[in-house]
């Protein structure tokens, strides 16, 4: 029951995403020709565990995705999910706080202070 409450509180295309990460884990180790046990003990988790990963359980941690995603070769995606680089809707608000105009820094001008301490 605890799992059933945790995923009505997550947003509908969360799950979505979710169960869709869990397909496409499913079919990349169907391609490779992975029994379910092998690829569990790659990943150092259960089968039960593994079956919950390709079904896109939100109560299996993050990490156990991470791990299972390594064990296929696909570790490198991750660090890509959220880059700056491709966050379009980040830059877009970033450039919109762009100032329109760039003052010059204003010159020094010398003074009582500037004659014999910069010498």
């Amino acid at each position: 029951m605890a799992a059933a409450t945790r995923s009505s509180k997550l947003p509908l295309p969360v799950l979505r995403a979710l169960r869709k990460l869990g397909q496409d884990i499913r079919d990349a180790r169907r391609r490779r020709r992975i029994p379910v046990a092998v690829m569990a003990e790659r990943a150092s988790i259960s089968r039960t565990t593994l079956s919950k990963v390709e079904k896109g359980d939100p109560g299996v941690s993050f990490g156990l995705y991470a791990t299972v995603l390594f064990v296929l070769g696909f570790v490198e995606r991750l660090g890509d999910l959220a880059d700056p680089g491709r966050d379009e809707l980040g830059l877009a608000l970033e450039e919109e706080r762009l100032p329109q105009r760039i003052r010059r820094p204003s010159t020094p001008r010398s003074g009582p202070r500037g004659g014999a301490q910069d010498r």
